[in-house]
């Protein structure tokens, strides 16, 4: 599972990142979670707001911090 938090590297970016990570670790998941820093790969995914998720190619949030809960419902099978 590929995870990507776009964003320029902001405190809601970071935290969005540690959130998912925590879940990650607490599923036991085999993941990589990646920061996306450029503003031209961000744009590629038509993110305007960050911080923007990213799961094996697919946007799943944009603009806001997500909760634990709602990041676990998207990485439960």
């Amino acid at each position: 599972m590929e995870i990507k938090v776009l964003g320029p590297g902001c405190k809601k970016c970071i935290a969005t990142k540690e959130a998912i990570k925590e879940v990650v670790s607490e599923l036991g998941l085999d993941a990589v979670v990646e920061e996306v820093t450029d503003m031209a790969e961000i744009m590629k995914y038509n993110v305007l707001t960050t911080p923007g998720v990213v799961i094996d190619g697919k946007v799943v949030s944009k603009g806001k911090i997500p909760s634990k809960k709602e990041i676990e419902s998207w990485l439960k099978p």
